[in-house]
């Protein structure tokens, strides 16, 4: 047994470290079976030699996030982890900083992950981003915040929200209403997600002013938007001409986030995804970015991750 000792020069650092009843250090002791003792401003790590520097690394990384006025959390310290293990622990870096926007109950958004942020920093650099990746990588979310970002600073004048009825299981005909009511269901996460960073109120009003138009696919055929922020969601069951017609209404002065999951895609047997393909045809175009998230950019429950792995091992072993 070896042991090792990181000095600490805030003590409230260690309190924020530690966690309520110890339970940010329990994860970090059953992760690499080492034993973290506090004494003062000290904290030693007990264990194999190989476990303790991976222990101190973690540590070290989460210091350095609590330095920079971050919170610690299940999520980001099995994160910081992840990092570790594949020692691209420097990296949690990217993740300090100003937030994107602030929510209508004053929660602060921000990155929670590095592919996270550069997929923000691509929609700041870039005309035109492809989000790609597995369900809770806050493709979505992340894109909706940018635009509230972009149209609080009056960078753009509109945001549109748009995604392809495309029922998954369930027939429209079936669902009770006229046509706006019969989609509503398949926009209801951009209405989330609008409600949460606006407030409902805020929303209804940007909404009556045409500020804010949340709409299928379909209505967006004809038209020219010029200073909008316009974001396509669950772009995987578009098809390829319905793909060219959405890219093809960028107007002047505006943004396009398209995000998907191209592991999910739902359309029609024999029918080609236009994400998979607008990704292999615009992968070279200047202003345009794909990012491609990976599991480890999932910021919902840890067995979402677990859930993406399981999937994608037993899609390797039947092809």
């Amino acid at each position: 047994m070896a042991e090792r000792i990181i000095n600490i020069e805030n003590s409230e650092q260690t309190i924020s470290l530690f966690g309520n009843y110890d339970q940010n250090i329990k994860l970090i002791e059953k992760e690499y079976d080492v034993k973290v003792i506090c004494r003062s401003n000290e904290i030693k790590i007990i264990g194999e030699s190989e476990s303790i520097e991976k222990a101190e690394r973690a540590l070290n990384s989460l210091l350095s996030l609590l330095s920079s006025g971050e919170n610690l959390n299940n999520q980001n310290i099995r994160y910081a982890m992840d990092l570790v293990d594949s020692h691209m622990e420097g990296e949690l870096k990217k993740l300090t900083g100003d937030c994107i926007c602030i929510t209508s109950s004053g929660k602060p958004v921000k990155p929670k992950t590095v592919g996270q942020r550069e997929y923000t920093d691509a929609i700041e650099n870039n005309t035109i981003v492809l989000g790609v990746g597995p369900a809770g990588t806050g493709k979505t979310y992340l894109a909706v915040a940018m635009a509230v970002k972009a149209f609080r600073e009056k960078k753009v004048n509109r945001i549109i929200l748009t995604r392809p009825a495309v029922e998954a299981g369930e027939k429209l005909g079936f669902l009770p209403g006229d046509l706006q009511q019969k989609v509503d269901p398949y926009l209801r996460p951009l209405y989330d997600a609008l409600f949460e960073m606006l407030g409902s109120e805020h929303f209804q009003k940007y909404q009556e002013r045409g500020n804010i138009e949340v709409a299928p696919l379909a209505y967006m055929r004809g038209r020219t938007l010029d200073d909008s922020f316009i974001i396509l969601d669950e772009a995987q069951n578009t098809t390829p001409e319905q793909m060219k017609m959405f890219l093809t209404r960028l107007g002047f002065g505006s943004k396009i986030v398209v995000t998907g999951d191209i592991t999910q895609v739902d359309l029609p047997s024999g029918k080609k995804s236009g994400l998979i393909q607008a990704m292999k045809i615009l992968k070279n175009v200047e202003d345009i970015y794909v990012n491609k998230f990976t599991e480890k950019d999932v910021v919902r429950h840890r067995l979402v991750q677990d859930i993406i792995k399981a999937y994608e091992k037993a899609e390797s072993k039947k092809k």
